[in-house]
């Protein structure tokens, strides 16, 4: 308070230290009564003095760049902020972008664990080869004779268009009729004239599948040939009705008329492993 009774650096309204001005700073014209008004401030205490001065000339600096920005057409430069350092997985997930003037190297996805990988649909197929079918070796106890009369049997099955099933009967038969050797018989002298591995004597009974020619089942000469006793007993076989349902040892012993019937089931695993076999093999 003052000697005269009123209250020190009283502030009538409308002095510029209480009003917010709409008009901003820049479009203030440095008028007599602004520097009154730093007078007035330097009256109340060098410390508050400095303080408005700094401020006013950071103002004038600020509006002096500005003013120099927009008479050289560029943009205010923004406020520099500081920039997180990339993360590992951003790098990954941003690699550099590719050269234009260098070839791409298109890289494949690894492939899912639970699913095989897609085909590669830029690379053109190679193109169809066949293979040349092989000799397969000798499996379920068969030597080399044994296995080359089986083939024989499966090779002429398949030019009949008969399926998988009545090659295995015809093979599973023919290891119960002559352990699958081509055999002429000892009471026809004739049978022995012909290429055979070995001599039975059931009665007139000869080849593959002990086919007799008494029966009708053909000349001596032909059943001594294993492909057409193979094509014999197969096209007897197509004749029994429902022979694809039946038991093997019940459909083989439709055509042979054994004396024993059952003799035939004992040899289905080794005569399905070597129809298996073939096959694979491309005959």
């Amino acid at each position: 308070m003052r000697d005269d009774r009123t209250l020190d650096d009283q502030i009538a309204p409308g002095d510029p230290s209480d009003r917010s001005d709409d008009i901003p700073s820049s479009d203030r014209p440095a008028t007599p009564r602004a520097a009154g008004a730093y007078a007035h401030l330097l009256a109340r205490g060098p410390a508050r003095a400095r303080i408005a001065l700094a401020a006013g000339v950071l103002c004038c600096l600020g509006l002096t760049a500005v003013a120099q920005d927009a008479r050289d057409g560029s943009p205010a430069a923004a406020p520099a902020v500081p920039v997180a350092a990339p993360s590992a997985l951003a790098e990954r997930a941003e690699p550099e972008a590719a050269s234009r003037n260098s070839a791409r190297v298109a890289v494949s996805a690894p492939a899912s664990p639970t699913r095989a990988a897609d085909p590669d649909t830029t690379t053109p197929a190679p193109e169809k080869t066949t293979r040349k079918p092989v000799d397969p070796a000798p499996v379920a106890g068969l030597d080399r004779a044994q296995m080359k009369n089986a083939e024989a049997i499966v090779r002429t099955g398949r030019e009949m268009g008969m399926p998988r099933r009545a090659l295995v009967i015809a093979v599973a038969t023919a290891m119960q009729e002559s352990n699958l050797y081509n055999v002429a018989s000892g009471v026809l002298p004739e049978s022995r004239r012909y290429p055979h591995q070995g001599i039975g004597w059931d009665h007139d009974s000869v080849g593959l599948f002990q086919q007799r020619s008494s029966s009708g089942w053909g000349e001596v000469g032909e059943l001594m040939d294993p492909e057409f006793a193979t094509r014999q007993f197969l096209a007897a076989l197509a004749k029994v009705p429902g022979w694809q349902q039946m038991r093997l040892t019940d459909a083989a012993q439709a055509v042979q008329i054994s004396a024993y019937p059952e003799h035939y089931a004992k040899h289905e695993w080794r005569a399905t492993k070597v129809v298996s076999a073939v096959l694979e093999a491309g005959r």
